[in-house]
């Protein structure tokens, strides 16, 4: 399992690494946070956009490759999607823990995405956003040994990435149902969205594997592992707030 931040060793000859190359580890760790949160301009987190509503509106019966589309791009363009699987998998070096953690949420997503669609279930969408946001301070909290410090006990991070994994999925059944329309074709094309997500996870989860990883090699990165969590914390307050806002005034 993955080691918070503030238990792990530094990274040896650090403290003699010369100014220039830790001022390119703090240009390159704000990069790619600036790539997983502005990846796409004008995204939704889990809202629909109108080119999409348009895509879709004219379909009946089964449409597998528009929903696989539609999936794929969702997960791609949900920010908040992005910097939780980015908390998650930032001190995990092991492709086997990779594999496991990633699994757990999938799980949690597919089987809430799938149920809540199939039966109709409407929940808030700014309370789950909300929730979503939380999970994203969660994770940066948690990677930072927040719970630790605080709790003087460490929660076992898998069971929290299977829960928020839930609320993910209740966000995207949420949005789906504004676009699946319940014929004879429903069932197919909700299995379609589903492969989507699944495969624009993929490839959001190989682009930051790819950026992380390069960090890594970096000399500065635990300095800055420090900054970009801390950044997680903050971001994902900010999808919280706003989220919450809209609540209030919905």
């Amino acid at each position: 399992m993955s080691e918070p931040l503030l238990t792990q060793k530094p990274v040896p000859g650090f403290a003699s690494s010369v100014r220039p190359r830790l001022i390119s580890s703090r240009v390159f760790a704000w990069a790619t946070l600036l790539v997983l949160t502005a990846v796409s301009t004008g995204i939704y987190a889990h809202g629909v956009d109108e080119s999409s509503k348009a895509f879709l509106s004219g379909q009946t019966g089964q449409a597998i490759l528009p929903f696989i589309y539609i999936g794929a791009k969702h997960m791609i363009t949900g920010y908040d999607h992005l910097l939780f699987l980015t908390g998650v998998i930032f001190f995990l070096f092991r492709p086997r823990e990779i594999l496991l953690y990633v699994s757990l949420f999938t799980l949690g997503h597919s089987l809430t995405l799938i149920y809540g669609t199939l039966y109709e279930i409407n929940l808030n969408p700014w309370l789950i956003d909300a929730i979503i946001g939380l999970s994203v301070v969660y994770k940066g909290f948690d990677n930072l040994g927040g719970f630790k410090r605080l709790l003087g006990y460490q929660p076992d991070t898998r069971i929290a990435v299977l829960i928020f994994g839930l609320f993910h999925g209740f966000g995207l059944a949420t949005k789906l149902q504004q676009l699946i329309n319940r014929d004879e074709g429903m069932l197919a094309n909700l299995m379609a969205f589903n492969l989507g997500v699944e495969l624009g996870q993929l490839a959001a989860l190989f682009l930051i594997l790819t950026l992380v990883t390069q960090w890594r090699r970096l000399p500065g990165f635990p300095r800055f592992a420090l900054t970009a969590n801390t950044a997680l914390i903050s971001l994902g307050l900010m999808l919280t707030g706003y989220q919450l806002t809209g609540y209030y005034l919905s």
